[in-house]
């Protein structure tokens, strides 16, 4: 489990192709201390497992649901990319519950400057059945609060500390980026489509008898 609080931006070392997958070579000086085999790892909000350590870098692989799903696949050496170590179960959840599960891609379709904050809408496609305005969303693996929703579309304010230490900075529009919804989202939606064919069949039954 993450928290979308980004620690570091890492950067593609090399990209190996393989015959259903794909080997990623992350540098991240920053945090490769802290890392050891098997451990996971969110690099643009999807959770991988590290499989091999070096000096200054973790291999990692992805499958091909991962690369299908987000933009993994995308990834080319020397793109930049956000980076956030599993949870501590003594740490605090600064951000919100975030997976590592990516939903779906979205893409950048505009920003607009407001001084040094940044507004930026993205378009989500059906993902946006799971949000509301003020709620929690992972984008790139970045927790942010929702500020408004159309019916596939969403936008974000950023501040500059987001602007300046996560990929957001540097996405522009129609870069792909990696959606997250809130599991609480998901979860109720599920239960509600399963609870609505039989409220509707009630009052169906109702009407016809009245």
């Amino acid at each position: 489990m993450f928290t979308g609080l980004v620690e570091t931006m890492g950067r593609v070392g090399s990209v190996q192709e393989g015959s259903a997958g794909r080997r990623l070579t992350i540098d991240l000086p920053e945090i490769r201390d802290g890392l050891a085999v098997g451990d996971s790892v969110a690099i643009n909000g999807c959770c991988l497992t590290v499989v091999a350590l070096g000096s200054s870098s973790a291999d990692f692989e992805a499958g091909p649901e991962t690369l299908e799903r987000t933009n993994l696949g995308r990834l080319r050496v020397g793109d930049r990319i956000n980076l956030e170590r599993a949870l501590r179960a003594d740490g605090r959840l600064g951000g919100h519950i975030v997976q590592g599960h990516v939903d779906g891609t979205g893409q950048v379709l505009s920003r607009t400057r407001d001084g040094e904050w940044e507004t930026v809408w993205f378009e989500v496609d059906s993902l946006a059945r799971y949000l509301v305005p003020k709620g929690s969303i992972a984008i790139d693996g970045v927790s942010l609060t929702v500020c408004e929703v159309t019916d596939r579309a969403l936008s974000v304010m950023l501040i500059p500390h987001t602007l300046s230490v996560t990929t957001l900075g540097l996405r522009m529009p129609g870069d792909t980026v990696n959606i997250e919804t809130d599991v609480l989202g998901k979860y109720v939606a599920k239960l509600v489509e399963a609870y609505m064919p039989r409220v509707v069949g009630d009052r169906q039954g109702e009407a016809s008898r009245s």
